[in-house]
């Protein structure tokens, strides 16, 4: 496969946690496609191994690492792999998340640790693994997929939500603290996605209706994907922030 030399993505070294399934494996598609180097993250490995063949067999510069983003150690592992097979790590997409939504009532502690250690201590271990990269490279971007959870708090998605404000608020202070130039911020916040994150729902009546939803008016992952593309292509004196984007059916 060629890509024009022209697409600003061409040889753009992306590593992607999360890239399994849903909106990481979406993107891996979406940018490999453009002529990104991909070193792609997960925990399922049977899966992960199968999106690499695939997009190695089309042509794309793809490597797979198993990635569990609750160990530091995964996550050093994964910029390593970027930086040994091609050089350097220019953007590193947080994508890995999971969801045990239910009301704060239930006491789901397992839950609620879960969700804290993916969706935030998974974050900063990324932050942890690629910053000394990306300061000694003298450029790198971040981009982050958080979530329209954190923008209307509704009943049921409350830790879940405070997870994803914490990764914002995270996000936000690392950008004021990066002004110099070199390292660059996006936070995602998609809504409703058709994707696998119902999985992690233990509440059946919960998981039904949210999975209803998914189906019922869901953005396929490629939009979400397209998105992350957008502010990834931008120039690197460009930052784009913040991203919202969600079916126009969602309330």
């Amino acid at each position: 496969m060629t890509y024009p030399d022209t697409d600003p993505l061409n040889d753009t070294v992306v590593a992607i946690t999360g890239a399994s399934s849903g909106i990481g494996e979406a993107t891996a598609r979406l940018l490999g496609h453009r002529g990104a180097r991909l070193v792609l993250g997960a925990r399922r490995t049977d899966r992960l191994d199968a999106l690499a063949a695939e997009l190695g067999a089309a042509g794309v510069q793809v490597s797979a690492v198993a990635t569990d983003v609750t160990r530091a150690e995964d996550l050093v592992r994964l910029v390593g792999a970027a930086v040994d097979g091609y050089g350097r790590l220019d953007v590193l997409v947080g994508n890995a998340g999971v969801a045990a939504i239910g009301p704060v009532a239930d006491g789901d502690v397992p839950g609620w640790d879960a969700m804290i250690d993916v969706n935030l201590r998974g974050v900063l271990h990324g932050f942890a693994a690629a910053t000394p990269v990306f300061r000694r490279q003298g450029r790198g971007h971040f981009v982050t997929t958080v979530s329209t959870a954190g923008l209307k708090i509704v009943p049921g998605q409350g830790v879940y939500a405070a997870t994803k404000n914490a990764v914002r608020t995270v996000m936000e202070a690392l950008r004021q603290e990066s002004t110099d130039g070199v390292i660059r911020t996006t936070s995602i916040s998609p809504g409703f996605v058709n994707t696998e994150l119902d999985g992690s729902i233990t509440d059946p009546v919960l998981c039904e209706r949210i999975r209803a939803d998914m189906d019922a008016f869901g953005l396929d992952p490629g939009a979400v994907a397209r998105a992350i593309a957008f502010a990834i292509e931008q120039p690197h004196d460009v930052e784009i922030g913040d991203l919202t984007i969600r079916p126009t059916r969602q309330g």
